[in-house]
C-alpha cells in the first residue's frame, strides 16, 4: 500500500524539505528528492536539540526542586518557633512543671524510636508529646498549682485540658494529626481512662506511648503535691500500671531502655532549660 502524498508532504516539510508536484512545475523548479543522508543530518539536528532541551529542564527542575527543598527547611523552622512559642505560654502558666513538656517528648521519642516507627511518624508524636498539655492554658492557676488533693468540681475542670487542647490544635494544619493524640493522651488502656473512655488499640499509639513518658517524668519530677522518686520506683508502678492504665506493650519497650538513657535524656533537658533562664536574666540586666 502506497502512502499518500500529503502524508509525505507533512513529514519532509517537518524536516526543512519541500516537495514540489512534478506534474505542476517544469524541471528547473522540480524539488529534489532528499537523499538518505540529508534525512539523516536533520534528524540528527533535532535529536540534539531535544538533548539540549530534556537537559535545560533538568536544570531547572534540579533549581526548582532546591528552591522547594530550602522552603520546607524554613518551613520546619516556622513549626518549630510556633511549638517553642506555645510551649513557652504553657510553662508561664504553669511554672511548677517547667521543662515537664520537653522530657516527656524526649522521652516518647526514645520510646517510638525503639519501636522502629516511621520518621514521619515520630514526628507528628513528638510535636503531640510537646503539647500534650496546651489545655492547661485554659485551667485556673489555682487548681493547677494547687498543693492539695482536688475537689471533684476541679478534678472535672483538669479534666478539660484534654478537649481545650485538640480544640487549639485542630485548627492548625501542621498540628491537627497531633491535635488527635493530644485529645486521647489521658485515656487508659482498659477504657477507664477520659475524655471518651477509648480502650486499648482505640487509643492512638502515639498517646499511648506518650502515657508512658508522661507517667515516667511525672513520678521522678517534683510535684506540687509530692517529691520526685528514683527510677526503680517509677519502674515498679509503670509495670504495675501495665494492662490498666499503660499500654503492655509500650511498658515493655520501656523497661527494654537502658537507666542510663532516661538519665542522659533529663539531664539534657535540666542542662537546656538552666541556659535558657542564664540567657533570660542577661537579657533583663
Amino acid at each position: 500500500m502506497s502512502i499518500p502524498k500529503d502524508v509525505i508532504q507533512k513529514v519532509l516539510s517537518k524536516l526543512g524539505f519541500q516537495i514540489v508536484d512534478r506534474t505542476d512545475q517544469s524541471e528547473s523548479t522540480q524539488a529534489t528528492k532528499p537523499s538518505y543522508e540529508e534525512l539523516k543530518a536533520r534528524i540528527a539536528e533535532l535529536e540534539n536539540e531535544n538533548r539540549a532541551h530534556q537537559t535545560n529542564l533538568e536544570a531547572v527542575v534540579t533549581a526548582r526542586t532546591e528552591q522547594l527543598r530550602h522552603t520546607m527547611v524554613d518551613l520546619e523552622r516556622s513549626y518549630d518557633i510556633t511549638l517553642e512559642a506555645l510551649g513557652d505560654a504553657l510553662d508561664l502558666k504553669d511554672a511548677e512543671t517547667e521543662g515537664h513538656s520537653k522530657r516527656v517528648t524526649a522521652f516518647t521519642i526514645a520510646m517510638a524510636r525503639a519501636m522502629s516507627l516511621p520518621g514521619e511518624r515520630i514526628r507528628v508524636i513528638a510535636r503531640s508529646a510537646f503539647l500534650h498539655d496546651i489545655g492547661k492554658i485554659g485551667i485556673p492557676s489555682s487548681i493547677l498549682r494547687k498543693p492539695g488533693n482536688l475537689t471533684q468540681e476541679e478534678i472535672a475542670i483538669m479534666q478539660e485540658h484534654c478537649l481545650r487542647g485538640y480544640q487549639m490544635l485542630r485548627k492548625i494544619p501542621f498540628l491537627s494529626e497531633a491535635a488527635d493524640i493530644v485529645y486521647c493522651h489521658q485515656e487508659k488502656w482498659d477504657g477507664t481512662g477520659y475524655p471518651r473512655g477509648l480502650k486499648g488499640e482505640e487509643i492512638p499509639v502515639g498517646a499511648r506511648i506518650v502515657a508512658v513518658a508522661e507517667t515516667f517524668d511525672a513520678i521522678t519530677s517534683d510535684q506540687p503535691y509530692c517529691t520526685a522518686r528514683s527510677f526503680s520506683a517509677a519502674c515498679e508502678e509503670i509495670i504495675s500500671g501495665s494492662g490498666r492504665q499503660l499500654d503492655p506493650g509500650i511498658v515493655k519497650v520501656f523497661l527494654t531502655i537502658p537507666e542510663s538513657i532516661w538519665h542522659s535524656l533529663r539531664k539534657e533537658i535540666d542542662q537546656q532549660i538552666y541556659r535558657y533562664q542564664v540567657k533570660e536574666e542577661g537579657n533583663r540586666s
